[in-house]
């Protein structure tokens, strides 16, 4: 065999410790001194932290541009929110390769949570660290809650993965090479949960009364497992049969012999996630209330809904569960006057906007009291209080000037640069503030919300209904509640009974394995967008809720406001000559700053120039696509053989569905897609 690579061995030095606690870089410390006093445990969880936070693994969507959005640019190139440059790697069948080196296949934060536990658990269990034993034990529980999320990110990532509890000798070449052996997803899944469990039990809430939730406490455990557990088994679920799921036609684990007694009762497995989201999700939603919305204006409103989007200290808001601080790790944020006065190289989608309920609960096409988009204002008029609170239109107040006087938002900056750019005409205005202080320095700086309860009633009402079949008596009080601070009409039933999926087909998540879901599950879906805009759920929710499959055979086309109405006419020079260029349709002008009338009357942002442009003619997708490719040097360090012979049967490794085990090479057809 081949000299085997160390599994764990982009991990060999540990994290070094953040500047902010002043402590010796952990590399330089030895095991047998540390881990000593509940001090030293925290500080190496906080090193942890830092790693999270510093890859956005709260929030999870692959990002372009967003300048100036901090966070809230999350959820772009989906089917909600989109970026100046749309994801190729993403959307464009062919364009994402099989990695020569190792991809996402990396276990850095993996070795370095396990170190912990290697070396500071068996002094715990004799009883060897100072300090107090509750710190002690909350610093415990946030590494088992720690290891639980960076799982989830390769379970997302890759579906099977290995469980690795402990570290390895690197001596011993035949155990490492083992190690590589990949579980089952649900396996993983139980794994994950077995770990928030322990985090649970050892976790304070909060840890302290100086903390004030910028440290992980058990109700973010209790969030962060109903999180992973509506997603495991909301993808079982939908996924079931497929190669996509353990035991399912075409599944690449069969072919190991370590899976060869292997079996699974999927049903079982599927009741089991779900319910322990809907148990999770209920500890949370039963205890911690809904942050105030007063539906008032967002200009200069005193709004605690709107402020928890823009405060610098988020302690005083019981929804958010964790959130960091600017002075904490980093995480706090910086919104320049691109977010302030243009739209940030990002922007809403037509769907998303349309989606959007009316006051009375009716969708657009079912009420009396829309009035069109043929303006902004007309767009905002009578609808859901998030979405009149969060979105930009022209002539809103942004602030207020030296002199007294009112600055105004301009129309929505289309023709501009990147980093101004409207990128669709539907400017995001979650997380600006309209404070004055704000505006007298080039940045904004607010905390970032990690975790809030709204979630765990999202999570509950979904998981339920996949469950079950029906909206329960919890599942119905936790939507009225959310219904109710959006300032909507709270009889859901209602929506739904007006709901017709043919109108609804604006967006990804009104499908499931290539069909319209029924009217029950898309008015879930839609609370949850509604409620979560801008927070980095959507392309998460895409996956597990298999909403792609359509686009194998048939393009999305992404659409933003209606420019060519009334609103065009705020696009003129001085003397009242039009600055919109455009072509016949064809994208064939270089020069053309906006899609064509010809094609649409809303503006299309990738439809412009087609030259060079592979989302010219929208989202495409292949199955493949729901699961990332494991790198071909992991199947080189893993398997026997001389270069260009390399038998890669060998290895403990599995390519996932539909992608090559060659580098450089592209995804292929799924079975059953």
């Amino acid at each position: 065999m081949k000299k085997v690579y160390y599994i764990l061995a982009t991990a060999l030095s540990l994290i070094s410790c953040n500047d902010f606690l002043d402590r010796e870089p952990l590399d330089k410390i030895t095991p047998e001194v540390y881990f000593s006093t509940s001090e030293q445990l925290g500080t190496y969880a906080i090193t942890c932290y830092a790693y999270k936070l510093n890859n956005n693994y709260t929030f999870n969507s692959n990002n372009k541009d967003g300048y100036g959005l901090g966070v809230f640019k999350l959820d772009n190139n989906t089917d909600v929110q989109v970026a100046t440059e749309g994801d190729q790697d993403r959307w464009v069948p062919g364009i994402l390769k099989v990695s020569d080196g190792d991809g996402e296949w990396e276990f850095a934060e993996i070795y370095n949570i396990n170190y912990f536990f290697d070396h500071a658990m068996p002094k715990y269990q004799a009883d060897q660290i100072s300090g107090s034993r509750t710190d002690i034990e909350h610093y415990i529980g946030e590494m088992y809650m720690l290891r639980a999320r960076a799982y989830f990110e390769k379970l997302k990532k890759f579906g099977d993965f290995p469980i690795i509890k402990t570290n390895i000798n690197i001596a011993d070449k035949e155990a490492l090479v083992k190690a590589n052996e990949r579980r089952p997803m649900n396996e993983v899944g139980r794994f994950i949960l077995n770990d928030l469990d322990s985090a649970i039990i050892l976790m304070s809430s909060p840890a302290s009364d100086d903390i004030k939730r910028n440290r992980l406490t058990k109700d973010a455990a209790l969030l962060f497992k109903s999180r992973a557990a509506l997603y495991i088994g909301s993808w079982l679920k939908n996924f079931k049969g497929t190669a996509f799921v353990p035991g399912g036609n075409g599944w690449p684990g069969v072919s190991k012999d370590y899976n060869s007694n292997f079996s699974i009762d999927i049903d079982n497995e599927i009741n089991f996630f779900l319910t322990e989201c809907m148990e999770a999700s209920k500890e949370i939603a039963d205890r911690i209330p809904l942050t105030e919305n007063t539906q008032t204006d967002y200009s200069f409103s005193n709004n605690p809904y709107v402020q928890m989007y823009t405060d610098k200290d988020l302690s005083v808001y019981p929804e958010v569960l964790f959130w960091s601080a600017t002075n904490l790790i980093g995480g706090g944020l910086g919104y320049g006057f691109a977010h302030s006065k243009g739209g940030s190289g990002s922007g809403y989608t037509k769907g998303y906007i349309n989606s959007f309920l009316m006051k009375d609960g009716m969708p657009t096409y079912a009420s009396s009291l829309y009035a069109g988009d043929e303006n902004l204002k007309n767009v905002k008029q009578n609808r859901d209080n998030r979405l009149v609170q969060f979105l930009k239109i022209k002539d809103e107040e942004l602030s207020i000037k030296s002199d007294g006087s009112k600055a105004l938002l301009p129309a929505p900056m289309i023709l501009t640069t990147a980093e101004y750019k409207s990128v669709t005409g539907y400017d995001i205005k979650k997380g600006l503030t309209m404070s004055v202080d704000d505006k007298t320095g080039p940045v904004q700086e607010s905390g970032v919300i990690e975790y809030r309860a709204a979630e765990a009633y999202l999570n509950y009402i979904e998981a339920s209904y996949i469950k079950n079949g029906n909206i329960d008596g919890t599942a119905e009080k936790y939507w009225k509640a959310l219904r109710e601070r959006a300032g909507i009409n709270t009889d859901f039933r209602k929506t739904i009974q007006a709901t017709d999926m043919g109108k609804e087909s604006h967006l990804l998540s009104a499908y499931t394995a290539g069909q319209l879901i029924d009217a029950t599950m898309y008015n879930i879906r839609r609370e949850r967008a509604c409620e979560l805009m801008s927070e980095g759920f959507r392309w998460d929710d895409l996956r597990r809720w298999r909403s792609m499959d359509q686009l194998i055979n048939q393009k999305y086309i992404v659409e933003g406001f209606k420019l060519w109405g009334e609103m065009q006419n705020w696009y003129v020079d001085e003397s009242g000559q039009s600055l919109l260029k455009y072509t016949g349709g064809d994208g064939s002008s270089k020069e053309a700053n906006v899609s064509s009338p010809a094609n649409s009357n809303y503006l299309r942002p990738y439809q412009i120039v087609k030259e060079n442009n592979n989302l010219y003619n929208g989202y495409g997708w292949m199955a493949a696509y729901y699961l990332s490719p494991i790198g071909m040097s992991q199947f080189n360090i893993t398997s026997s053989g001389n270069s260009g012979n390399i038998d890669y049967t060998i290895s403990p490794l599995y390519q996932n569905p539909g992608w090559p085990t060659e580098a450089g090479a592209s995804a292929e057809a799924v079975n059953g897609f």
